[in-house]
């Protein structure tokens, strides 16, 4: 399974994001909810650092994509990173919906 958690700061935006695990639902290559979960995240990554301007804090490995918001960011930044990562949040939530045995949709405060 492919755990997704979004990480909220006290103000319950959303500073980051981790993705744990494969989805099992098909052979590796052939897998089209990984892939969707992949393209999802790396999008949004990839948003936030050349659309907007962030330097990450990441960490990838094999079945863990994981990056946050640096700690100090502008207030158009901040703005501009919740409106990618609601378009992240819409997009794995509905995932999750369709595909409930192979991939899970958390929140939690804090990194």
């Amino acid at each position: 399974m492919t755990r997704c958690t979004l990480h909220l700061d006290s103000e319950s935006r959303i500073i980051g994001v981790t993705v744990k695990g494969h989805s099992g639902y098909a052979e590796e290559g052939s897998d089209i909810v990984c892939a969707g979960v992949s393209a999802l995240v790396t999008t949004i990554d990839n948003a936030l650092v050349k659309l907007v301007g962030l330097k990450l804090i990441e960490r990838e490995g094999d079945g863990l994509a994981e990056f946050f918001l640096p700690s100090r960011i502008t207030d158009k930044q901040m703005q501009d990173a919740q409106l990618l990562f609601s378009t992240l949040h819409l997009g794995l939530d509905n995932i999750a919906q369709d595909y409930p045995h192979h991939v899970q949709l958390t929140t939690r405060r804090g990194k």
